[in-house]
């Protein structure tokens, strides 16, 4: 009994060491990423470096209601948010071919990115303990790669405007 228990204890603290190294903070180095996009492309945070600062807005699930708001809020903002000059990306958990499927039926003109086995969402701490799919977060690092902002409370209607609100007022296309 006394061996289950400490055993269990271990599990609870090592549990809960993970999960506060996981979720970075504004002014950590942005965790890296290399993913495939919808664009039938890999993403890498690395490409970017140096050269362009980039959004990361992390999503639930594709095909869900608040979802296909979010991300056809970028597509519709497309001309304004190439215009900033940085990259971004929205990312879910789901399956590459969900999120080819998902970015057409929004009309996405920028790339989806998928991470099905879950781990650049885990180092971004977007998913955690009792949570499958992805934080609704956004992630604003700077060309040097370094978190610049966490967005969490992100209006999905307006995902896109308040993108470009934030790109400015951190000074990120430049």
């Amino acid at each position: 009994m006394l061996r289950r228990i400490a055993i269990l204890g271990l599990g609870i603290v090592a549990t809960a060491t993970l999960a506060r190294a996981a979720e970075p903070k504004v002014g950590d180095p942005a965790p890296a990423f290399s993913l495939q996009g919808s664009d039938g492309k890999t993403h890498a945070l690395a490409d970017y470096k140096g050269k362009s600062a980039v959004v990361l807005a992390w999503f639930p699930k594709a095909g869900t209601p608040g979802c296909t708001k979010e991300c056809r809020s970028f597509a519709a903002a497309g001309d304004t948010l190439k215009d900033l000059k940085v990259a971004y990306f929205t990312a879910s958990v789901d399956e590459a071919g969900k999120n080819k499927e998902f970015a057409e039926s929004v009309n996405a003109d920028y790339p989806i990115l998928s991470d099905p086995s879950k781990e650049v969402a885990k180092a971004y701490g977007v998913v955690h303990k009792g949570r499958e799919v992805a934080e609704r977060w956004t992630f604003y690092i700077d060309k040097e790669g370094i978190i610049r902002d966490i967005d969490k409370k992100v209006d999905v209607a307006k995902a896109a405007d308040g993108v470009a609100a934030k790109v400015k007022e951190l000074k990120l296309g430049q």
